[in-house]
């Protein structure tokens, strides 16, 4: 599996994101910028500019129409894929650390951050998509649907379950909320990973019945959309960043590593710079992909299953399109089903 290098940021990675055709890929991190690229040969396609701080997170909608950014210049942009331009900016007292589309693309959630007196938040805005042909994109609503503010622990990532039916939320002091996507009402709080250990990433399952999280416990964990029910727990040796679930195959992707700060050798062995590919079922480790000299902040899986894509925090981001070993190989187990 040969990486394809992608060099557009000079700071570390925050999160990448495929669209649903999985034709691009958009980056951000900490240096301002927004990247798009073309995933399958790693051309840059272009940026977008506007930001004026550390861009934490980054969504495309379903349709590929329109991009969101959420950033430490305490705002939430929206821009046209096609064009570049800005059309709609969000104000915010903090920094906003996620933003997601709901499934069908109609609303946005946006997670803020708790600093300086304010708690932290999640909004939700519905969003326009003028007459289909890119125009009027800038006819955005200014205030929100609605309003969930964290009173305990504050929200760190969240996302949309399927049908938008919910919001889940990963917080700070490592437990998951489920709210009621229309009232905003918390119905469900479950203490899934180590008191205190912040949850770092959430990734739905492509039906968005069950997600992954992954947390500085050094663990990752499966949760049913429905009830929060911990359906599996993949433990490692390293803090995690981040995690995905792999369609096609039953495999689950983390990534972590120890901040350089917080290790005293640091060769690229010590940290656990690798992709981590789990069995979903089983919980075994099943392979590392090695390649980033920095912890890996964030990871995307094509929404075909056929390759995935890794940030770190050495401001690379290499995209690994699966070879036919990957799809051929199987547990005894699996085998047995495949023969019956």
């Amino acid at each position: 599996m040969r990486p394809i290098l992608l060099q557009g940021h000079e700071r570390s990675l925050n999160q990448i994101k495929f669209n649903r055709d999985g034709d691009l890929l958009f980056s951000v991190a900490k240096d301002k910028i927004v990247c798009v690229w073309f995933a399958a040969n790693g051309e840059r396609l272009g940026t977008y500019a506007g930001h004026q701080g550390a861009i934490w997170t980054v969504d495309v909608s379903p349709n590929t129409v329109l991009l969101a950014t959420g950033s430490a210049d305490n705002s939430v942009r929206l821009w046209n894929v096609k064009t570049g331009e800005c059309v709609k900016v969000w104000e915010f007292p903090t920094a906003v650390k996620r933003v997601e589309f709901s499934p069908d693309g109609s609303r946005i959630l946006a997670v803020t951050e708790k600093r300086m007196g304010y708690l932290g938040t999640i909004v939700v805005f519905d969003v326009r998509y003028g007459d289909g042909e890119g125009n009027n994109l800038n006819e955005q609503t200014d205030e929100p649907s609605l309003k969930i503010t964290c009173e305990d622990s504050k929200a760190t990532v969240a996302g949309w379950s399927y049908l938008s039916k919910y919001i889940i939320a990963g917080h700070e002091d490592g437990s998951v909320s489920q709210y009621d996507a229309k009232s905003g009402e918390q119905l469900e709080n479950v203490q899934a990973h180590e008191p205190d250990l912040q949850i770092n990433d959430i990734q739905f399952s492509q039906d968005r019945t069950y997600f992954i999280t992954a947390s500085r416990d050094k663990t990752a964990k499966i949760l049913s959309s429905r009830n929060l029910a911990v359906l599996k727990t993949y433990p490692t040796d390293t803090p995690l960043n981040t995690a995905a679930i792999t369609p096609k195959k039953d495999y689950v992707i983390l990534g972590g590593g120890q901040a350089a700060m917080e290790v005293t050798t640091t060769s690229a062995r010590q940290g656990k710079f690798e992709a981590r590919f789990y069995h979903k079922i089983f919980e075994d480790e099943i392979g590392r992909v090695r390649g980033h000299f920095g912890p890996l902040n964030t990871i995307a899986v094509h929404p075909a299953g056929t390759a995935y894509a890794s940030g770190g925090e050495d401001g690379y981001v290499r995209v690994h399109h699966f070879d036919k070993p990957y799809f051929d190989f199987m547990y005894e187990v699996e085998r047995e089903q495949m023969r019956r």
